[in-house]
Order: C-alpha cells, then structure tokens, then sequence
C-alpha cells in the first residue's frame, strides 16, 4: 500500500514538473509569437503599399527584373527597404537567439534581455557599417559603383530574411530545435549570400573593372575584415 502511494505521489510530482515547464516554455513564446506577428505584419504592410514592387522583389530567385526597374535609382532609403529591413532584423536575430538556446541555454536563462542586445548589436553594426561603407565610397571617388552595390546585397538580405521567418516559424512551433538544423541553416545562409554577392559582382563587373584597386581595397577592408574581427570576439 505505501508503495501505491509512493508511486502515485511520484507520478503526481512529474506531472506537476511537466505542467510548469509547459507553462514557463508558453510564457517564453509569448513574446517570440508577437516578434514573428510583427515581422509578418511588415510583409503584409510593405505587399499592401507597394505591390508591384512586393511581386518583382520576390521573383529575385528567377529574374533580375526588380534590379533593373526598381533598383535603376539605387534608393536604399526607400520606405520598401526600411520596412523590409526592420523584418531583417527581427528574423536574424530571433535565429541567433534561437542558435544561443542550442549551444548556450544557461545563458539564455540567465540574460532575460539576450534577445533585445543581439537585435540591437545586429542593427548598430549594419548601420555603422553601411555609413562607413558610404564614406569610403565618397573618399574613393566610387559612389555609384558602391550604392549600386549596397543596394543589390541590401536587397538580397531582405529576401533571405524571409526565407529565415519561415524556417524561424518551424524551429520554435514545429520541431525541436538542434545544433543539425542550426549549422545547416547557417551554411545555408552562408551559401545564399556568397551567390547573392557573386550575382552583385558579377553584374558590376564592368565597373568593377575600372576602379578594381580601390574595389579590392573595399572588399578586404569592409567586407571581410569586419568578420574575422566579430568571429575572433565571439570565439
């Protein structure tokens, strides 16, 4: 009889563990459900205001055709770019805050504000970046070349992002997250924006040509170097 009872209280006690844990991990999602609303709302409101373009930029997989007509003035402060960026952000970080709860879960549990400083060092360090990259370009005398530039690799991120909302929707909602899906998705995003940059070069080539010297000088010093600064920090 008291091994009855033993049983039942033990039964009783992991269920209660099981209970809690299912309610801390809703009240964990809470706010990630609102983050990836959010992020579809500004898909939404970016389609809604300007749908031609909306359709062009999704066909970027198969045609250029949104680089030749929407890109022609190379305006990265268009109120598309913006929307789309913020949606950049939101799903970039979710994904390394989704990546810290694989490798590092006793910091996620310690750091309730992790989310809010990947977002914000991910945006302070995109922005600083793209100002240096347009002071470089104006010093170098290569303004065109580079905001042509800028534009298609902005472009291109804003269309991974999305590919990122979605696999961000499965990992948190559909299975478990693992360190299999975190470093296939990264390559994957590694993948993409390495053919994303070639595209970018390969169609500024002929400028590319004409102001070579100054073009390497660029790559090394904002596109690669910035990297292996961040990759050195982090390990």
């Amino acid at each position: 009889m008291p091994c009855f009872f033993s049983i039942i209280n033990s039964r009783t006690f992991t269920l209660n563990i099981l209970v809690d844990y299912a309610d801390r991990h809703l009240e964990n999602i809470d706010w990630i459900t609102l983050l990836l609303f959010g992020c579809l709302a500004l898909f939404a409101l970016a389609k809604y205001l300007y749908p031609k373009r909306f359709q062009e930029f999704i066909m970027l997989p198969l045609t250029n055709k949104y680089f030749l007509i929407q890109g022609r003035n190379n305006e990265i402060n268009h109120p598309f770019n913006i929307l789309l960026f913020a949606s950049q952000v939101i799903s970039i970080s979710l994904f390394i805050y989704l990546a810290f709860t694989v490798y590092n879960p006793d910091l996620v549990q310690q750091n309730s504000w992790l989310y809010v400083q990947i977002c914000t060092f991910y945006s302070v360090f995109v922005l600083v970046k793209f100002c240096i990259e347009k002071i470089v370009a104006h010093v170098f005398s290569i303004e065109t070349l580079i905001n042509s530039y800028l534009y298609q690799k902005l472009s291109c991120r804003n269309l991974l992002s999305m590919f990122f909302f979605i696999a961000n929707l499965v990992l948190f909602y559909v299975t478990t997250p693992s360190e299999v899906y975190i470093v296939t998705l990264f390559v994957l995003l590694l993948l993409l924006n390495g053919i994303a940059l070639f595209y970018s070069y390969k169609t500024n080539g002929n400028s590319i040509l004409k102001n070579f010297f100054y073009f390497i000088l660029y790559l090394c010093a904002l596109e690669i170097s910035p990297y292996i600064i961040l990759y050195k920090l982090m390990v």
